[in-house]
């Protein structure tokens, strides 16, 4: 924009926040160029961190009056590119509404600012014997907005499920001006269940300004459980081995021997070095009941292969075993000056064959990968080893990693199980759904935001940008993909 142009928008932000609320300062804006996928960095032409929902307001207010584009950012853990600023835009950053507003134990539910980190919820309501069930490895610094944002998971996310299983209730700040009041203190709401809509949607349907959230109570027993195999395979069969014989676990990781060696060196969590994949259950429930399942689990992993089986034996093991699966993204960091870290989701019979699948990406593209990831629900996170210093193994790792999300949908999966398209995985929408598909995706935006002001260019690919990569991929229905064929 013009600098007579600029100076008139910044003396209107200038009216409306307090000084150290706007940064314009190239300096100053640099820790907000990405978010958790550092590879993709743009300076925003200004960031605005309002205290309340009045200044949200106003703030949007400026921006629809003089066209400015809105990215709005929570704590910037997210790993697709979904909070990267636009050099023409307003970064809004929510992190200075982080009040937790009401917490109502008989009802078991809470009502918080978006700004609030995800681990802050379970803390504050840790007393009442209640807690908050979506836990993200990034917990202790991640925001319940962006949560919501992205739909975020977690290790426990297989039994008592994601974000939206787990929001009552929302407020929104729309572009064009409203307050949007979504859902219900209550487990069912009348009308359109649009806070499903609301939770992963990616920040372009509106500014989350309250999350109402559902509160557990704390399992009476919990017991956790190690299981070691010598192939990848046998992990992933004694994945679906236990959900077919009806236990649903409240937690069943599994990672790899890069990852259990990278964990195990950085927080001594007493991984088996010789395994080549590892399992870890977590069951919860009554005594009676996890003393029943662990039996049960036990017998089920051997069957599948299993040559080492360990049971927690107290508490202090149970959160030494769980800190190395917690710690596994950092503790990766270690093994190479950089990572990818992807994220896909397949059907869980299908685990085996393409964790091997994986492998062969990773000798053809000449870069290791460990593999730790959420294999109740599929839900893949291979994290791509590479230099960004050397030159085209950035691009080697982009390569592999769409290679990766490619054969997620050709194996009946999806592109993202919990950290969003951003502009990570766009390219890859064009293969995941069709024309019309996409079409129905842009109608249901332009609903709530007509100019699409609101995180341009993520998630949703342009229909041009889809003809164009054309003959680049395949759609569902019509030819076979060749990494189905080697399936």
């Amino acid at each position: 924009m013009d600098k007579q142009r600029e100076d008139f928008v910044l003396a209107q932000l200038r009216g409306i926040l307090p000084g150290s609320a706007l940064i314009t300062d190239p300096v100053a804006a640099r820790p907000f160029e990405s978010d958790g996928l550092t590879a993709i960095r743009q300076l925003p032409w200004a960031v605005a961190l309002p205290g309340d929902v009045e200044q949200v307001r106003a703030v949007l207010a400026v921006c629809r009056n003089n066209e400015i584009p809105v990215v709005t950012r929570g704590a910037g853990t997210g790993l697709s590119g979904g909070a990267r600023p636009s050099t023409d835009g307003l970064l809004l950053g929510m992190s200075r509404m982080s009040r937790i507003l009401e917490i109502d134990a008989e009802n078991r539910c809470a009502r918080v600012q978006p700004g609030v980190a995800n681990l802050a919820i379970s803390q504050a309501v840790a007393d009442l014997g209640l807690y908050y069930a979506p836990d993200p490895s990034s917990q202790i610094a991640c925001s319940i907005g962006g949560n919501v944002a992205e739909n975020s998971g977690g290790v426990h996310c297989l039994k008592y499920g994601l974000t939206v299983h787990n929001i009552l209730a929302l407020k929104l700040q729309t572009i064009a001006g409203e307050e949007l009041i979504l859902g219900s203190g209550g487990y069912d709401a009348p009308a359109y269940d649009l806070l499903a809509l609301l939770t992963g949607s990616e920040g372009l349907l509106g500014v989350i300004t309250e999350v109402t959230v559902r509160l557990l109570p704390v399992p009476q027993t919990r017991q956790v459980m190690l299981a070691a195999f010598e192939g990848v395979e046998q992990a992933a069969d004694a994945v679906a081995t236990i959900i077919a014989n009806g236990i649903i676990p409240a937690g069943l990781e599994m990672m790899d021997k890069l990852a259990i060696r990278a964990a195990e060196d950085f927080v001594h969590a007493g991984y088996p070095l010789n395994a080549a994949a590892i399992l870890l259950c977590e069951l919860d429930g009554t005594a009676e009941e996890v003393n029943d399942l662990i039996d049960k689990v036990a017998a089920l992993v051997r069957s599948s292969g299993a040559f080492d089986v360990r049971v927690a034996a107290n508490a202090t093991d149970q959160q030494r075993l769980w800190a190395g699966r917690k710690a596994a993204f950092p503790a990766v960091g270690r093994l190479a000056p950089d990572y990818y870290c992807m994220d896909g989701t397949i059907p869980r019979a299908s685990l085996g064959r393409v964790l091997l699948e994986i492998g062969r990406l990773s000798a053809e593209f000449g870069l290791e990968v460990a593999n730790v990831f959420h294999a109740g629900d599929g839900n893949l996170h291979p994290l791509i080893l590479y230099d960004a210093n050397q030159p085209g193994q950035l691009e080697r790792a982009e390569q592999m990693g769409a290679s990766i999300l490619e054969l997620c949908i050709s194996a009946g999966g999806t592109i993202t199980g919990e950290h969003g398209v951003g502009v990570e995985k766009i390219d890859q929408m064009c293969s995941q759904f069709t024309s019309p598909e996409l079409e129905q995706f842009h109608r249901v935006r332009s609903a709530f935001d007509p100019a699409r002001m609101l995180n341009p260019g993520k998630a949703i690919p342009t229909l041009a940008r889809c003809a164009e990569l054309g003959g680049m991929h395949v759609h569902r229905g019509q030819l076979p993909h060749p990494e189905l064929e080697r399936l």
